[in-house]
């Protein structure tokens, strides 16, 4: 069941890093025992049935979180410089906050990439409990798995084809698109990297949220923290 339970959140994982991912969780079982259940189970990479089977597989709806840090979201969103090179930025955020925590820029972004933005950010910020990823391969990448289990971090698969078990970054991709990519040109790089961060911040200090009372990120986030204050004083 729990081979199962992994294959179907983790879509392009073999049954080799199912077999680590298990030791990890304390499971005595050796690989090529592994390999027999994931094959009697058609759990196979190959095995086109099973893809038409895990899409139609209900997915179990995680419980909101009830504070910043606890649930984040992860993604990509393409553009171009003025040149006509392409950029990828990696966009994360805080499911509860709406605060945009980070947009990571660059011409190329591999596993190795986001495990290294994501330790940076650690340096200076609260890391999140669990994060919602696609099936990209950057997402599913050892470096990025690697990265999670040392931080005891848990990466959240959606459904491939299921935009609707991330809805939080497909929404906030969208208004990044809007508000900041499709109204800025970007002479290089660096250029890229500065105006899109003066956009986050901005995001997060001044532009209000409908769904957050019509405060910013940063806002609610103080309204949390004064609250809880008066909470546990009382």
């Amino acid at each position: 069941m729990r081979i199962r339970d992994i294959a179907q959140s983790r879509v392009r994982y073999g049954y080799k890093r199912i077999h680590v991912l298990l030791r990890r969780e304390g499971w005595l079982i050796n690989r090529k025992k592994v390999h027999r259940i994931y094959v009697s189970e058609g759990l196979s990479l190959r095995h086109g049935k099973y893809f038409r089977k895990r899409r139609s597989q209900i997915r179990i709806v995680p419980a909101p979180p009830t504070g910043p840090n606890q649930r984040w979201c992860m993604d990509f969103v393409h553009d171009s410089l003025a040149d006509g090179k392409s950029i990828r930025i990696l966009t994360v955020v805080d499911t509860f906050s709406r605060e945009a925590v980070l947009l990571e820029c660059g011409r190329s972004m591999t596993g190795k990439h986001v495990a290294n933005a994501l330790e940076k950010l650690s340096h200076g910020h609260e890391m999140a409990s669990f994060i919602n990823v696609d099936n990209g391969s950057e997402f599913i990448s050892k470096a990025l798995d690697d990265w999670a289990h040392w931080k005891d971090v848990k990466l959240d698969f959606s459904r491939p084809a299921k935009p609707t078990d991330n809805p939080f970054i497909e929404s906030f991709n969208g208004r990044f698109r809007d508000e900041c990519l499709n109204q800025t040109v970007f002479e290089d790089l660096e250029d890229a990297r500065d105006k899109i961060e003066q956009w986050r911040r901005e995001y997060n200090e001044e532009r209000p949220h409908g769904s957050l009372g019509n405060r910013t990120p940063r806002e609610f986030l103080r309204d949390f923290d004064l609250n809880r204050a008066e909470e546990m004083r009382v």
